[in-house]
């Protein structure tokens, strides 16, 4: 497994990066879209950064445009999208693909670290509702699925994309890394 901390990303204006800025810190990995029925959870992700910034947490947007075209704009966009409608605070990163042949690295890494998500089923049953065939495990299903990275680098769990940022599953988990320790 390659270290989570050294693959290249860039920020959402451009700047090279990598996870490794954060390293020591709790990270909540989630891949985001400004058109999708989830995007009101970007209110909760902010609300849970604002909580628990002071104590380690970086919550991290991955915008992705895989599921349905929902992530159409560019990144200057997105940006104006995030601020205007959820003021968002939480650092954003460019579009990346979080699925298919052009997977991102780092989704790679998360999907093959953590192939399983909790809260798995109603999503699924959800997307069949409206004809859409949810992605195989472990493959990420939709926006909004979010992947929590202890201190250590290690991916320590992983959540269905309806499972929102106020989940006591979710919140659980967090507490429990930021609890380890810097």
């Amino acid at each position: 497994m390659s270290n989570l901390f050294d693959i290249p990303l860039k920020s959402i204006d451009g700047a090279p990066s990598t996870l490794g800025q954060f390293k020591g810190k709790v990270l909540l990995v989630v891949n985001v879209a400004s058109k999708c029925g989830l995007t009101p959870q970007y209110a909760g992700l902010e609300k849970l950064y604002e909580e628990k910034r002071a104590k380690g947490l970086e919550v991290l947007g991955f915008p992705a445009n895989n599921f349905m075209g929902q992530e159409p704009g560019s990144e200057e966009e997105i940006k104006q999208f995030c601020d205007l409608n959820y003021a968002v605070k939480f650092p954003l990163f460019s579009k990346i693909s979080v699925v298919g042949e052009d997977k991102h690295p780092l989704y790679q890494e998360l999907t093959r670290a953590f192939p399983d998500a909790t809260g798995e089923g109603p999503m699924r049953t959800r997307l069949k509702g409206y004809g859409i065939e949810a992605n195989p495990i472990p493959e990420v299903q939709w926006n909004f699925e979010k992947f929590v990275i202890g201190r250590d680098g290690r991916v320590a769990a992983r959540f269905a994309p309806d499972v929102t940022a106020e989940d006591p599953r979710l919140v659980q988990a967090i507490d429990a890394e930021l609890a380890k320790g810097a």
